[in-house]
């Protein structure tokens, strides 16, 4: 690339969401070998990630799937909501199909597996930019549209239609925490948490807490281990 060219250029901006430190750290590695690449930020908390990224406004988000507290595809979902003008690259050791959709259906424009040449993670973040989608090998071998199409035809979750601040809040239920540490945790008054926990019980029908265990505990089912 022309020195010229690149100093004229626009850095393209990410933030990097991993639970584990060193799989940042090479993911950092190896971005950072584009001159016209910046990491601008990095965290492994899951219920940190919207905020940071509404913060710095990133051009690119990747994120892993397996993330404490929110996990990637929930993450992603809020990302896109919040933050639109952030293209969202899915990171997964798993190419099952569910995981695909979900992500694409939430909002990802790119899904790339763990075990993908280190090219690959390159060529999606400028293909996102670009305004396309990608996914790597194998799951490129099936045409995009069709992926899409899947995507689409899912039925509409209830869990979609939590608010940012509702899906924080289920999210701190799920880690054991009281209205008080939510409120706390949230600085947010302890009658407004229990307000969103209580909007939460209605939205997803839950008649008690031993409902909203068990949901927590099978969404969590849905989230590949790394």
């Amino acid at each position: 690339m022309n020195p010229s060219m690149t100093a004229q250029r626009k850095p393209i901006t990410i933030v990097l969401a991993d639970s584990h430190n060193l799989v940042r750290h090479g993911i950092r590695c190896l971005v950072e070998l584009e001159e016209d690449f910046k990491v601008v930020g990095e965290t492994a908390d899951g219920a940190e990630v919207v905020n940071l990224v509404k913060r710095l406004k990133p051009r690119v988000l990747i994120v892993g799937v397996a993330m404490p507290q929110l996990n990637g595809l929930e993450i992603t979902r809020l990302v896109c909501q919040e933050s639109p003008a952030t293209a969202v690259i899915v990171l997964s050791m798993d190419s099952k199909e569910q995981y695909v959709i979900q992500a694409l259906r939430n909002g990802a424009t790119g899904y790339v597996v763990k075990h993908a040449r280190p090219a690959e993670l390159t060529r999606a973040i400028r293909r996102v930019v670009a305004g396309h989608r990608y996914l790597s090998e194998p799951l490129s071998r099936r045409p995009i549209a069709t992926w899409m199409k899947r995507a689409k035809s899912m039925a509409v979750d209830a869990y979609e239609t939590l608010t940012g601040r509702e899906h924080e809040v289920l999210a701190l239920v799920a880690e054991g925490y009281s209205n008080t540490g939510i409120a706390s945790r949230l600085c947010i008054s302890r009658r407004t948490a229990e307000s969103h926990r209580a909007s939460v019980m209605h939205k997803l029908n839950f008649r008690n807490q031993i409902d909203l265990v068990r949901y927590v505990l099978s969404r969590s089912l849905l989230v590949p281990a790394t």
